[in-house]
C-alpha cells in the first residue's frame, strides 16, 4: 500500500518512449512505480511514480488528443522548458551520482544552496529538467 498524501498538485509529462523513461526515473531518481496503463503497442496511456508522499503522472506523447496538443516536448523548443519538476530527497549527492551514473546531462551541478539544503538540476533522455535536492519547502519556517 502506498503512502497517503494530502497533496493535490501532481506535476505531469509526456515522453516519446515513456517506457524507457520509467525505467530511467526509477534508476536514476529512485522513483516507483505506482500504475503504469498500457495504450496501444508499446505506449502508456497513463503512468503514476511516487517518492515518498508526492506523485508525478505521464503518458507516451502523441499528438492525437486534444490535450497533447497544447502540449510541446522539450526538443520541439530547442531544448527549453516551460516547467520543471522538483523532487526532494534526503541525499542529494547519493542522487547526483546515480542520475549521473545513469546518464543524466547536468545543466547545474551539485551545490550548496542560499536558501538551504544542497541540489543540483539535469536534464533526462528526453530534456524534461529536474531540480534535485535535499531542501525541504515543507520543513520551510519564515
Amino acid at each position: 500500500m502506498s503512502e497517503q498524501t494530502n497533496s493535490t498538485l501532481v506535476p505531469c509529462l509526456r515522453y516519446r518512449n515513456a517506457l524507457a523513461a520509467i525505467d530511467w526515473l526509477v534508476r536514476a531518481f529512485g522513483l516507483v512505480r505506482h500504475a503504469v496503463y498500457m495504450g496501444e503497442g508499446d505506449t502508456v496511456a497513463h503512468a503514476e511514480l511516487t517518492s515518498g508522499g508526492g506523485m508525478i503522472m505521464l503518458g507516451s506523447a502523441e499528438n492525437a488528443s486534444e490535450y497533447s496538443k497544447l502540449m510541446a516536448m522539450p526538443d520541439e523548443i530547442h531544448r527549453r522548458n516551460t516547467q520543471s519538476v522538483c523532487l526532494v530527497v534526503p541525499d542529494a549527492d547519493a542522487v547526483y551520482a546515480t542520475a549521473k551514473a545513469a546518464g543524466a546531462e547536468m545543466v547545474l551541478d551539485i551545490r550548496d544552496m542560499d536558501y538551504g539544503g544542497r541540489g543540483f538540476t539535469c536534464r533526462d533522455p528526453e530534456g524534461h529538467v529536474w531540480s534535485v535536492g535535499s531542501y525541504n519547502p515543507w520543513q520551510c519556517v519564515t
